[in-house]
């Protein structure tokens, strides 16, 4: 895995030496994170090289029906973006329902939907929703912007949740028709076109889950009937409709489960197989981080602080091809065990565990690498961990040096 907005701790005081080893690891350069609509909750700077995939599952599941989006422990949606593909600016305004159904045992009741600006309306269900019963927001784009690129969030205040959840309708707006060959010829898989073959989840909580919807096309000229194999773990992808008929498009929908066990940068894979055949997997990354909606004002107050003495490390000025390592240190000032659940880099580096600390304990970790993976002139490393404090669940790190 924008808006940039770095979780800067003071963080340690890193001892820089440059040696004679090269150390490697598995990462690539990352881009920027952005959400349009602050809400209240530290955000990963965007994303992050793939650290790990996602194992397959053992068993092969049923992919073929579209997973409900869980948001929280009492509301599920069928949806949280709506990507209205392609459209014209003849074709005025565009329209979209959500709907989100009550799965606890208490009232649901949508409290209040805040536009991104005035080009969307929203209306939604203003009586409480009882338990087992959906109720419904309908947004509209008004299209009056000309040809742009759009993605207008909706942000819904629940009665049951304490932070406001995001909706987000996209699209592009065309002044005239255009060849789905031209819209979707970029990225192929036999007959299937696509705009890309890597999609953002985004940011993603414990015990909640995220989903993402793009428009493809059936550029062939007879329907294809499109399913998936090898899907990673915590994975759901469906195509509608399907079959796609020729020189039609259809909605590709992505949604992603959280696991206590994945955490950071993940990359999640799905195999497309089209009228019986398998073509090149397409890739779905979240980054997922600890969820602290639930907790109590005590919980938060009895949990871990970590406190590092520097946020920032320097190699100095380096020649390239050297093999440097710093150090970085820090200090439990909580009162409960810190736990780094995952440290990610975005560029090739060697990085040793992040220890475990009980309140008042100290501890350090070092990161290596080699200045052959790094530009000539100032050179900055972003390191991001993902931790179990509510004070700082995410920290970034930088490693800063010139390279000749």
């Amino acid at each position: 895995m924008k808006r940039f907005c770095p979780v800067i701790l003071t963080l340690a005081i890193l001892v820089p030496s440059c040696v004679g080893r090269r150390h490697a690891s598995q990462e690539e350069p990352r881009v920027p994170v952005t959400d349009t609509v602050k809400v209240e909750r530290e955000e990963v700077p965007e994303p992050l090289p793939p650290v790990a995939e996602v194992p397959v599952t053992a068993e092969e599941p049923d992919h073929s029906t579209k997973e409900p989006v869980k948001t929280g422990d009492a509301v599920e949606w069928d949806h949280t973006v709506h990507d209205f593909g392609d459209i014209l600016v003849d074709d005025g305004p565009v329209s979209c329902t959500f709907v989100l159904k009550n799965t606890g045992k208490d009232p649901v009741t949508i409290l209040e939907v805040v536009t991104s600006c005035g080009c969307t309306d929203a209306e939604w269900t203003r009586e409480d929703i009882l338990p087992g019963k959906t109720g419904k927001i309908s947004a509209t784009y008004k299209n009056e912007d000309g040809p742009i690129y759009f993605d207008k969030n909706l942000t819904v205040w629940l009665s049951v949740q304490k932070k406001p959840i995001l909706l987000h309708l996209r699209g592009q707006v065309h002044a005239r028709k255009q060849p789905l060959e031209e819209l979707y010829g970029s990225v192929r898989r036999g007959p299937l076109g696509l705009k890309s073959d890597r999609y953002k989840i985004g940011n993603l909580e414990q015990g909640e889950s995220r989903s993402e919807q793009t428009t493809v096309a059936n550029l062939g000229t007879t329907p294809i009937t499109v399913s998936f194999k090898d899907v990673s773990g915590q994975l759901s992808v469906t195509v509608d409709p399907n079959p796609i008929p020729a020189g039609s498009t259809a909605t590709l929908s992505a949604t992603v489960r959280s696991d206590r066990e994945v955490w950071g940068r993940h990359d999640y894979t799905a195999t497309p197989v089209i009228d019986g055949k398998a073509y090149g997997p397409l890739t779905f990354w979240a980054i997922t981080k600890e969820n602290f909606s639930s907790w109590t004002r005590e919980q938060k107050e009895n949990a871990s602080q970590p406190i590092f003495t520097e946020s920032t490390a320097s190699i100095g000025v380096v020649g390239k091809g050297k093999d440097c390592e710093v150090t970085f240190h820090l200090s439990n000032k909580g009162k409960s065990t810190f736990i780094c659940h995952s440290v990610e880099a975005d560029r090739k580096v060697d990085i040793d565990p992040v220890p475990d600390l009980e309140p008042g304990e100290s501890g350090s970790f070092k990161v290596r690498l080699n200045t052959s993976d790094l530009p000539e002139g100032e050179a900055v490393v972003y390191l991001t961990l993902i931790t179990n404090s509510p004070l700082r669940p995410i920290v970034n790190l930088f490693i800063v040096g010139e390279v000749k």
